[in-house]
Order: C-alpha cells, then structure tokens, then sequence
C-alpha cells in the first residue's frame, strides 16, 4: 500500500502541479487568442442565451435530448461541487489570498476551453441502437480523429475517474460532514444518499435533466443569499479583502508578512490549480450534457457553456470573500497580535476554513450551513458524475444491460464510501481526474480547425444564425 500511495502521489504531483497547469492554461490561451477573446466578444449573448431559457418545470428530456438550461444545469451540477467550498479554502491556505485572483484567470481561459468542448459535443453527437442520443469526447476522439483506441481509454478513465471513485470521494465528503456537525452516524448519510442517489438515476436521462433544472437554481440562490449575509455582516471588509487579493497575487508578503513564505509562483500554481480543477472546463467532463442540448446551431451550446463556468466563479469569489472579510474581522477582534490575518486559521484545512468563516458570523449554525450547502453540492455533483460515467458505459457497451449493472455498482460504491475513507483511493481519484484529461485536451487541440470554422461562420452581429459544418 506504501508504494502505491507512494506512486499515485508522484504522478499527481507531475499531473497537477507540472503538466495539466501548463497543458490546461495553454488550451484555454490558444482558444481565447484564436477565436478572438469569444468570452468577452459574446459575454452578453451568453448571459441572455441562459437567462432567456431559465424553467424549472421544462419538457421532459427523453431519447431526443434535453433542453439547452437543462444541459446547462446538468453541467453545472458536476461543476458545483465540494471543490468549490473547499477549493477557495485550500488555495488560500497553500498559495495565500492570491491564489484567488489567479483562480479568476484560469476561470476566464476556461470559458474559451469549455466552448471549445460544447461546439464539438454538438458537432460529433451521435445516436446509440435504442435511438439514445449520446455524445462527448470520446464521440469526437473517435469521430473526430478517428481513433477508437484513444477514446476507448478516455471513456474507461471518466468512469473510473468521475463514476466511481470520484462519487465515492463526494459520498464520503457528506457523511463525513454531518457526523461533524450534527453527529449523524455514518452509515446513515451514506444510505439516504444512496437511496436518493438510486431514485434519480433510475428514471434515466428525463429523471436526471429534470431534477438538475430544479435543484441547481434553488442551491445557487440559498447558497448567494446565505453568503450575501456573511458579506453584509463584514461590509468594511469587503474593500480590503479585494485589495488584499490582488496585492498578494503579485507580492503575497506585502500582505501575509516575511515568515508566511509564499512567493507568486506558490499562489499562481495552487489558484491555477484549483480554478481549473473547479470549473472542469478541459477536463472532458461537461461536453456528455452540452452534446444532448437541443439546440438550432452548435454555437448556442456554446454561448451557454461558457456561462457554466462564470457561475462557478461567482461561487468561488463569494466563498473566498467570505472568509477573507471573516478572517479579517476576527483578526481585527483579536487586537491585531498577530503580522497576519491569515493566523486566525492555523491548523485548519480545506473545509474547517470555510465552516469557521461562516461561523463567525452565524454562530453554531454556520457550521450546520456549510454542512446543508456540501450536501446539495456533493449530491447533485454525484448525479452529474453518475451522468458523464453512464454516456460512457454506453459508448463502450451500447446497451441497456450494462447501465442497470453500472448504476447498481455506482450506488454500492455511494454506500460504502461513507463508511470508509483510504486516503490513498480519493488521491487515485486526482489521478484518475488528471489522466483522462490527457485524451480529452489532444482531440481540443487537433480538432480546433473545426471549432475555428464554426465559430468564424456565425453572422456578425447576429450570433447564433449561422453555422457551419
């Protein structure tokens, strides 16, 4: 077990902290820089592209598809999970406040990215023998670039990756959440999610689309409005934590004193890090809900993916304003003993940051918040995981057989995920994560001529009337 522990560590650490940072950024350059900055030209199109198809209550998606707000929301449900409560949190403990402002960068390349992996969702989607509508990377690996291989690979490292393991981690994260805050035993939190987690998944892709059109929007809004209390509590801190963000982006001691020992390449490499790692944009995952949107032209998918990953900025610059401004306060309360505010902190990790910044403000019920909001961000993250697995399992077996056998192991794995906890599996679940990123960025870069030419088509001034195949 030592030296597999040792050996997933090694190649995370060349995965996460070398290559995907450099590989991921690069993409997102290339795209942002060849389809002349889409992120800002169509910024507006794409706000009202998700905001003009907003329904809670929209036509049951069936073999045809789903509607393009229920892609979207799928997507996002993927998108939103544990990393983007503790993700803030981790960054600004390894690479300090600064970490945050270059999570923001990796969030604006991401948007050209996950453009990029919508178009071609669209493009190269396809049909299974039950008249499925089906699609993802390894539709456009293999269509695209004609290699079944690569696609083979990709579609067995999402599986692993996001299905199971990766629902094992999420699993684990709520149980291990309540039990802390409310003493829940174990085993119960695993069973209702796995429960709850069966009765979604069963009723297939109409079950799946209409619960995340529903749960989503109603989670953003509670989480904004319980975080918009934390930042009214703390208003006068509101400017300095800004102002603290971008002066530790680029000289952290100015902000965290000569003995915290962080340099800009630390906050860069870990607010990168975690920025994409939140957002997903590249990593092969959100193009299996873009590609079932029923949409007139590739590009609008597109405009709406985009979108995806603003709302995750959004809810990583709120989680990480508040516990700045919190942190600040408590500094501040405490008569300022210490050089940094970042010492009101010490010896937390990850999500204890996030519960003790909302904490200060609501008392015990802060604690008990964080702990409802990772409930509803791990669970619908663990039914948009579920989702890109299952696109999978049908582009490797083609039938229906295979799915009810998937989702039988899937809730097994939920159940007993929450009864256990082997570090060395939730990193194999970052290494996992990081390898199918590999296929998924070669189709990106050998395929942007196609992306390119869609793009280039869309009539100017009137942006989703043209497209080109």
């Amino acid at each position: 077990m030592d030296i597999l522990s040792h050996f997933v560590n090694q190649v995370n650490d060349l995965l996460w902290n070398v290559l995907l940072i450099y590989l991921l950024c690069g993409v997102g350059i290339y795209y942002t820089i060849v389809l002349g900055f889409v992120q800002i030209r169509y910024f507006k199109t794409s706000i009202t592209s998700l905001f003009g198809n907003i329904s809670l209550f929209g036509k049951r998606a069936d073999k045809r598809g789903m509607s393009s707000f229920q892609a979207v929301t799928t997507a996002i449900a993927g998108q939103v999970g544990t990393g983007n409560l503790a993700g803030p949190a981790t960054a600004i403990l390894a690479g300090g406040p600064g970490a945050i402002f270059w999570m923001w960068v990796s969030s604006f390349l991401g948007m050209a990215t996950i453009y990029a992996e919508a178009i071609l969702a669209q493009k190269y989607r396809s049909q299974d023998k039950e008249g499925q509508v089906v699609g993802g990377p390894a539709y456009y690996i293999e269509q695209g670039l004609h290699c079944k291989w690569l696609a083979v690979v990709f579609s067995l490292l999402i599986i692993l990756a996001l299905g199971f393991i990766g629902n094992m981690v999420q699993s684990n994260s709520i149980a291990s959440a309540f039990y802390g805050s409310l003493s829940i035993p174990l085993w119960v939190s695993g069973l209702i999610v796995a429960a709850l987690t069966a009765f979604v998944i069963i009723g297939g892709i109409g079950s799946i689309a209409s619960f995340t059109e529903k749960i989503v929007p109603i989670k953003a809004v509670l989480y904004f409005a319980g975080t918009f209390v934390i930042l009214i509590y703390n208003y006068a801190w509101i400017i300095p934590a800004f102002k603290i963000i971008f002066v530790a982006a680029f000289n952290p001691q100015a902000v965290l004193g000569g003995g915290i020992g962080i340099a800009i390449q630390e906050a860069m490499r870990f607010g990168i890090a975690r920025g994409l790692f939140s957002n997903e944009a590249g990593m092969g995952s959100t193009p299996h809900a873009h590609a079932l949107a029923k949409v007139e032209h590739k590009e609008q998918q597109g405009f709406i993916a985009m979108m995806g990953v603003f709302v995750v900025a959004i809810i990583v610059t709120i989680t990480a304003l508040a516990i700045i401004t919190s942190g600040l306060s408590m500094w501040d309360a405490g008569g300022r003993q210490t050089a940094s505010f970042m010492s009101v902190y010490q010896g937390l990790q990850g999500i204890e940051l996030t519960q003790m910044a909302y904490s200060w403000v609501f008392g015990w019920f802060g604690s008990i918040f964080i702990s409802f909001a990772l409930l509803c961000f791990a669970f619908t993250t663990i039914i948009g995981w579920y989702y890109y697995g299952e696109m999978n399992i049908r582009y490797l077996f083609n039938n229906k057989k295979a799915v009810r056998i998937y989702q039988f192991i899937v809730v097994i794995f939920i159940f007993c995920a929450s009864l256990i906890k082997v570090e060395v599996v939730w990193n194999m679940a970052d290494m996992f994560n990081g390898l199918m990123v590999l296929p998924n960025l070669t189709a990106l870069i050998l395929l942007s001529p196609v992306v390119i030419r869609i793009t280039r088509a869309i009539k100017k001034g009137s942006p989703v009337n043209q497209e080109a195949e």
